[in-house]
């Protein structure tokens, strides 16, 4: 791949990308392109490998210690709330719960679930008695015997 299709495919990933913000109007797409172009193709431009390096972190929409409150976890991709992420990343983002969380180097420990709707299922769950282990019934092999 030459430098020139190099540069191009660059412009394109962040072209794309900014694209997909619901707030961004066709001449802001088209000012961006021009604006790119002349810097990739200018004298002096900046280098593909510097480009790469800050097009693979992308910033927040929002800070990350904003990004969790009791009753909604928001997106630091494009800034929605919700009450659980992961079906939100897979089909808006194309992004797993793995690749988000190292995609903005989060912690395991931090929730993508609210955490009043999460207490709110724990709640129900061991209301109807779900992950309760009960000795006195039989096994499964014994009450299938007779």
């Amino acid at each position: 791949m030459s430098n020139e299709e190099s540069k191009n495919n660059i412009i394109a990933k962040i072209v794309a990308s900014y694209a997909a913000r619901p707030d961004v109007a066709p001449d802001d797409i088209v000012e961006l392109i021009t604006k790119l172009k002349h810097e990739f193709f200018a004298e002096g431009s900046i280098s593909a490998s510097t480009v790469d390096e800050h097009a693979n972190k992308p910033t927040p929409a929002l800070p990350i210690s904003q990004a969790v409150t009791p009753n909604q976890v928001f997106c630091l991709c494009c800034g929605k709330g919700f009450k659980m992420l992961k079906r939100h990343l897979g089909v808006e983002h194309g992004l797993t719960e793995g690749e988000y969380r190292k995609l903005f180097d989060l912690p395991e420990s931090m929730p993508l679930v609210a955490p009043s709707y999460s207490d709110r299922k724990a709640a129900h769950a061991k209301k109807v008695g779900l992950g309760k282990y009960h000795r006195n019934t039989p096994k499964r092999d014994e009450a299938y015997s007779e």
